[in-house]
């Protein structure tokens, strides 16, 4: 599912777990647009992060493997 942009604190749901991760920065490198994302149940200073490039398409920006969800399980 495509959204407008991608933004800290959205949640998004991992295709091959089913765990939710929340970003917590987005950046970009040359012309390519990055996501942070970690594991939404786990503290911050724990939590290991996943780097996800950004896809953007005529429909909006995704991240490749995840769906977007504000209604997180955790």
């Amino acid at each position: 599912m495509a959204v407008n942009s991608i933004q800290l604190g959205q949640v998004w749901r991992s295709d091959a777990d089913g765990q939710d991760y929340l970003v917590t920065k987005v950046y970009s490198e040359v012309f390519t647009q990055f996501a942070m994302l970690r594991p939404a149940g786990i503290t911050a200073p724990d939590a290991p992060t996943v780097r996800i490039k950004v896809v953007k398409t005529p429909q909006g920006a995704t991240l490749p493997g995840y769906a977007f969800t504000q209604e997180g399980s955790f």
